[in-house]
């Protein structure tokens, strides 16, 4: 081998050491989920998830607007460049052009989710819940959709239900991070909804609860419910094989979902997660179930 071969496996052991760390270091739901995937499909999803991190970060660890839209320029070039459009700088995108190289991932789902924390810049309050759906399928959907594509399941129905599961899995977020969105001045939850309940987006800043939280919260955990309710019904059962590791994740974020909706006042004091050899037994049991029901 060649010194020029020597020197690029080095650089791509590298970049794609920097794109786990990401992934390990956040410990998030998607880690705990696509710990059994085979190697190839498991360091793309890192390569993903390492993405979206980035972008998001470039928004919230930014130091003002004008900052936050410098760095998502960088990175829709960045993004560009992961897809042929020329040669990516950075080593996250580095490793997705790999990734995307030999899964022939489609680019439009990552545009999306740079779109969709993009909304963070300019929308602070969403009136309804068609409005809410928007972002929440820029930000959540989108990247299932790249996710599906990883596991090789392709069809309308597989991307019909990484939709459906996205927007359960941003409603059960924005749930669980109300105090603490609301106090960066970010109020997700639909106004008309909070209107109705007689519930303020400074209330929840404050760590306030009562009869009206208590009522607002139920109400959203029931429509989160029935959108995991409609990704069951969607899932396509000849694809378990492929898609357990949504399987998986859909599982962990509806015991967060399940602990909020069984007591909704955690959200005011903290973060509502799962301990970690719950998900760990949870992501095992998923995993040996979709093998001996395929």
């Amino acid at each position: 081998m060649t010194a020029d071969g020597i020197a690029d496996i080095s650089s791509r052991r590298s970049d794609h050491a920097i794109v786990s760390g990401i992934t390990r270091g956040s410990r998030s739901n998607f880690y705990y989920s696509f710990l059994f995937l085979p190697r190839p499909q498991r360091e793309a999803i890192h390569a993903v998830y390492a993405f979206c991190r980035c972008v998001d970060d470039a928004v919230d660890a930014a130091s003002d607007k004008s900052a936050a839209r410098t760095e998502l320029a960088r990175w829709r070039t960045e993004l560009a460049a992961a897809f042929g459009e020329g040669s990516p700088a950075d080593p996250v995108t580095r490793d997705l052009a790999l990734h995307a190289a030999r899964m022939n991932l489609s680019r439009g789902p990552l545009e999306e989710v740079i779109r969709g924390v993009e909304m963070d810049l300019t929308q602070r309050r969403y009136e309804s819940f068609e409005d809410l759906s928007v972002y929440c399928r820029r930000v959540a959907s989108a990247v299932g959709h790249s996710c599906v594509e990883i596991f090789g399941s392709r069809g309308a129905a597989s991307m019909r239900y990484a939709t459906t599961m996205g927007l359960a899995f941003q409603m059960t977020n924005i749930l669980r991070d109300l105090r603490s969105d609301c106090q960066q001045g970010r109020f997700y939850l639909p106004a008309e909804e909070m209107r109705r309940f007689g519930y303020s987006s400074e209330e929840a800043a404050a760590g306030r609860g009562g009869p009206a939280f208590e009522a607002l919260m139920e109400f959203q955990c029931r429509r989160a419910e029935a959108l995991f309710r409609r990704s069951d019904a969607e899932f396509p059962k000849e694809e378990r094989r492929k898609l357990f590791a949504a399987e998986i994740m859909g599982a962990i974020y509806r015991r967060i979902l399940s602990r909020i909706a069984g007591r909704p006042a955690a959200v005011l004091e903290g973060r509502v997660t799962l301990p970690r050899g719950h998900r760990l037994a949870l992501a095992a049991g998923l995993y040996i179930r979709a093998r001996l029901l395929s």
